[in-house]
């Protein structure tokens, strides 16, 4: 057993990198993203959105293609707009604040709950619209025939970057800069080139657009050009999503994290809006119409480049599309990096199950990843990879998280009004923020619903169902648990007029004396019945030692300070053993660990112990109750059971006490 262990750590280690090391004085700074990192890693998504939003948008202004000059302005005011209420949210939430955190904190926990299940929908379909996407744009350079690989090619991108984001945030966002920044480069040349080779036509274009203005308000009238421009807007929504991702993925920033998440949503603005609009302008600057196979970018690319010399031009092509097509494949990472994170502080609040807040070796949320990954992958295999199906479901959700981060912001301002400094000025930001995601959300809802925006909406309904039920049973199962904390009332009683008794000598230990060694979660109800049980059916042990392991999980793992708070915390808790059993004349010490793995903390903990004192038992508490369902096998961990198993392996003695709750 031991060595298929072995085998299997070893292929764990090579997968995924050996673990890290907690006491490492500089193991914040190493996984910590700067501004550019952060930039790469959270802006993926907005950039690649220019591949498909502003087309989107162009194409719903039919004939009246001028008018995508208003759609494009509107477009960059929106991401600036949208941006600069997010900026405000990182300064009031410095240790995170996407759309869950803001709507529970702002408006309650129940709006916040669902704002997050909504982010969470959306996370999961940009990883697969992002994929599949990517892979319809890498199989439009090869031949036809290849077409059949297109869907196993998707799938594996989907695992590759699963097993990128198991090894740490930052060990899957290098790999991405070369592609990212080749995106970049490339986009912004063709939208300076294009701007500089028509400054000469810039009055005809003006011409040509008022002469659009008159043409649709004759054919149309005020109201329909206006619903028409309108239309194009709401229709371009895709270019928004991503902006939110900073907020949500702050604890993965370096300090001063507040300064690095501004600095990076300054960046992720400014390059969003000049992609984004800027390739709107070039649509027209080049004439551009929709050709079948064939997506406005690439015809834009075509026509910009008809008198360059001929190889260099396809080559500047070929280089321009493939980035497209890699960058779209990036843009899934966004899912990876905040999906997990809202996941997490969504378990933390015991709207999902706790094991999503825990933290693997590598310090990533490993269930997160693996959730977010396995969705994406039945989204892809269920929709074939189809980016038409895909982007119907796509935008929705995301807009439902910021209206709700709006409205909070909003309340909150008005109620600090006069208090706050400039709270006028903070307050138009995010009521215009509001105005403008509302009237994008709605649009959105009506337009796509009927092609297929329900499911969507059905897929968000029932994890806000599956949210609640599960919030239900925690508040059931912790009622049931708050029982066994009577014991620890009488505990302290006890411990406060024992120690104002005259004491007599310092227990000793003594080696001819069995030694109880009792695995605690704190001092509480679950420890001190374990404690008691034990000292009922075994009356001839003498000596105690008590083992707990702190568990650093998304909550805590914030920064030194709070690993240090975690470390002492443990400690007092075991004091409290201590201070009680040496009261009632016995020898007892602790000890501590922290970690991510609890049953290989203990472990390795317990096999020390277990050489100190060869004449040990070691005992561990397990709640047994009323009801085994599937939600206590879902929602309550059986660490005792790990931590027994791994113990017997080595042929140490481990006993687990039933503690029944009704």
């Amino acid at each position: 057993m031991t060595d298929k262990l072995n085998i299997f750590g070893k292929a764990k280690e090579f997968v995924i990198g050996k673990a890290r090391n907690l006491h490492d004085p500089r193991l914040f700074h190493n996984i910590s993203l700067v501004a550019f990192f952060a930039w790469v890693g959270l802006g993926s998504d907005g950039l690649s959105s220019c591949c498909y939003g502003p087309e989107e948008a162009f194409l719903a202004l039919q004939s009246h293609m001028f008018l995508g000059i208003f759609v494009a302005i509107a477009t960059a005011i929106t991401i600036f707009v949208i941006s600069s209420s997010y900026s405000q949210i990182i300064e009031l939430f410095p240790s995170g604040g996407g759309g869950y955190l803001v709507a529970s904190k702002l408006l309650s926990p129940a709006v916040g709950m669902v704002s997050g299940c909504a982010l969470l929908v959306d996370y999961v379909l940009t990883i697969a619209i992002s994929i599949a996407s990517g892979a319809d744009a890498l199989f439009s350079f090869l031949p036809p025939y290849l077409l059949q690989f297109k869907l196993p090619v998707a799938i594996t991108g989907v695992f590759i970057l699963t097993l990128l984001n198991l090894r740490g945030v930052k060990e899957s966002i290098l790999p991405l800069v070369p592609i990212f920044l080749t995106f970049l480069i490339t986009h912004l040349f063709t939208i300076v080139y294009a701007v500089a080779t028509n400054t000469s036509r810039f009055g005809a274009i003006i011409n040509t657009t008022a002469s659009d203005v008159t043409l649709a308000r004759a054919e149309l009238g005020i109201f329909g050009m206006l619903v028409l421009i309108m239309k194009a807007y709401s229709m371009g929504a895709g270019t928004y999503t991503g902006i939110e991702a900073v907020s949500n993925g702050m604890s993965i920033l370096r300090e001063p994290k507040v300064e690095t998440a501004k600095k990076t949503m300054r960046y992720m603005s400014i390059s969003l809006a000049a992609v984004a609009g800027g390739l709107m302008l070039g649509y027209l600057f080049y004439n551009v119409k929709f050709q079948p196979g064939k997506t406005l970018n690439a015809v834009l690319l075509e026509n910009l480049t008809l008198s360059w010399n001929p190889q260099v031009g396809y080559i500047f092509i070929l280089v321009t599309l493939l980035a497209e097509a890699i960058i779209l494949f990036v843009a899934a990472q966004t899912g990876f990096l905040g999906g997990p994170r809202v996941l997490a502080n969504m378990a933390q609040d015991r709207w999902f199950p706790l094991q999503f807040s825990l933290l693997s070796e590598r310090f990533v949320t490993q269930n997160g990843i693996l959730l977010m990954g396995g969705a994406a992958l039945v989204l892809i295999t269920l929709s074939r990879g189809s980016v038409k199906f895909l982007v119907v479901l796509y935008a929705i959700n995301v807009f439902i998280t910021f209206c709700l981060s709006q409205l909070g912001m909003v309340r909150h301002w008005w109620n600090v009004r006069g208090k706050a400094s400039r709270w006028l000025k903070k307050l138009a930001i995010n009521g215009l923020g509001l105005v403008l995601t509302t009237f994008i959300l709605f649009s959105v809802i009506i337009i796509k619903f009927d092609e297929g925006g329900w499911i969507t909406i059905f897929i968000t309904g029932s994890l806000i169902a599956l949210a609640v039920a599960i919030k239900r049973y925690y508040r059931r199962t912790t009622k049931l648990l708050v029982r066994l904390d009577s014991l620890v009332h009488a505990a302290e009683i006890a411990r406060s007029v024992e120690s104002t008794e005259e004491k007599g000598p310092e227990p000793q230990y003594d080696p001819e004396s069995k030694t109880a060694v009792i695995l605690v979660g704190g001092f509480n109800g679950m420890g001190l019945h374990t404690l008691f049980n034990v000292r009922r059916l075994f009356g001839d042990i003498k000596n105690f030692v008590f083992i707990k392991a702190g568990i650093i999980d998304s909550g805590n793992f914030k920064g030194v300070d709070s690993i240090n708070d975690l470390k002492k915390h443990v400690q007092d808790e075991l004091n409290h053993y201590v201070v009680f059993m040496k009261n009632q004349g016995f020898y007892a010490e602790a000890f501590s660990t922290i970690g991510t793995e609890i049953a290989d903390d203990i472990s390795g903990m317990a096999y020390e112990i277990f050489e100190r004192y060869p004449n040990s038992v070691f005992f561990g508490g397990q709640i047994v109750f009323p009801q085994d369902t599937i939600f206590t096998k879902m929602l309550y961990n059986y660490t005792t059971f790990a931590v027994q198993r791994r113990l017997h392996q080595n042929g140490i003695p481990f006993i687990v006490m039933p503690i029944r709750v009704s």
